[in-house]
């Protein structure tokens, strides 16, 4: 019996065993993978900050909407103040040069 290739699998990582005869893969071995929770407690604790965090984040943006219309009016009204201390020509426009 031929020796079998081994090859790493580029996507998993998992080792794959080729049949180099037949080109079939004859067996595999799965990586070992660390759980991806070490300690429940401590993973707990960390969702609750989150929340508050998300609801700190809700709370300034809700705010920020609210306000959003005063910042729109008075940034109108200070440019419709420039508009009119602005006493320079309007440009012209295309059929003004006629």
């Amino acid at each position: 019996m031929a020796q079998l290739i081994e090859v790493a699998c580029p996507c998993c990582h998992n080792t794959l065993f080729i049949d180099p005869e037949t080109h079939a893969v004859i067996r595999h071995e799965e990586v070992k993978k660390k759980p991806l929770i070490d300690d429940l407690a401590a993973a707990a604790r960390g969702l609750k900050g989150e929340a508050a965090r998300r609801n700190e984040a809700f709370e300034k943006s809700f705010a920020s909407h609210l306000s959003s219309g005063k910042v729109l009016e008075k940034k109108f009204d200070e440019l419709l103040k420039q508009a009119k201390e602005d006493k320079s020509e309007p440009p012209k426009r295309a059929f003004d040069f006629d």
